[in-house]
């Protein structure tokens, strides 16, 4: 029986971009996903993320059983705060470079809005002024595959993220996710939790790029507060999930078949 998978994508980065990933979850599991996170008009973004949580939880609720929760980034924080607020919601939770704050990750995010430096420690201030507009799908290519962030993606990931990441029509092409919501949602950071790590009941899982400078040893450490909390590495950084979407994949199916063992689908029923 196919088990339903729900994913939410990382800012910036429309949920197509992980085709690859998703069909390597097949047949066994089914990807269901929100396309972009924070477009629609009924939950803006707003300060600490609880409209997007609001978001996902809407689309969760419409699932006819409990969920594996995936996220990478942006949407494994909104997981995250989803399954405090609503257990009931999910089988398991793996979170893909997405770090659970510490307290005083939050007095720094705080301060940081407060003070007007949030640009210099969120990616929002490499975001402002970014290209919007290419004139083909050729130029868009190139220009992204020039980019640092893009250039250990698995080509299949690019080509996914160039095709569904654009559109337009004839006098030329723009970036399908808006940029300035992407700059919002990287200004609202959450400072806030809906709950303790303590309280999560769920199988957790942190699974951490190895070179990535967002998840960080501190917040491993957190990841254990939780009672069936566990952290894992992969190879790459940050958007590891897009550099090795089959060996993400080949980490998902084993996490999700351990968990189904061990009757965490009884646990959330």
């Amino acid at each position: 029986m196919t088990q339903p998978v729900f994913f939410a994508h990382a800012n910036g980065f429309p949920s197509a971009t992980y085709g690859k990933l998703f069909a390597a979850l097949a047949p066994e599991y089914e990807v269901q996903h929100l396309e972009l996170h924070g477009h629609d008009p009924r939950f803006p973004v707003n300060d600490n993320w609880s409209n997007l949580v609001d978001e996902l939880i809407h689309h969760l609720e419409s699932c006819a059983t409990p969920v594996w929760g995936v996220g990478h980034s942006l949407g494994g924080v909104l997981h995250y705060h989803a399954a405090l607020r609503r257990p009931e919601l999910y089988r398991g939770l793996v979170m893909l470079d997405s770090p659970v704050l510490t307290r005083a990750d939050r007095v720094v995010i705080r301060a940081a809005k407060r003070f007007g430096f949030i640009d210099r420690i969120t990616p929002a201030g490499r975001t402002l002024g970014r290209r919007e507009e290419f004139a083909d799908l050729d130029e868009a290519r190139r220009y992204f595959a020039g980019k640092a962030l893009f250039q250990r993606f698995d080509p299949e990931c690019l080509d996914a993220y160039v095709r569904h990441g654009l559109h337009g029509g004839g006098s030329g092409l723009r970036l399908r996710f808006d940029p300035a919501t992407e700059i919002s949602i990287y200004r609202s950071v959450p400072h806030t939790s809906p709950g303790r790590p303590q309280q999560l009941q769920l199988p957790l899982a942190l699974v951490r790029g190895r070179h990535s400078r967002v998840v960080l040893a501190h917040h491993a450490r957190l990841v254990r507060r939780v009672p069936r909390g566990e952290y894992l590495t992969l190879p790459g950084g940050h958007m590891f999930p897009l550099e090795r979407p089959q060996e993400t994949a080949q980490l998902l199916r084993a996490l999700f078949a351990r968990w189904a063992g061990q009757g965490s689908g009884e646990a959330c029923a």
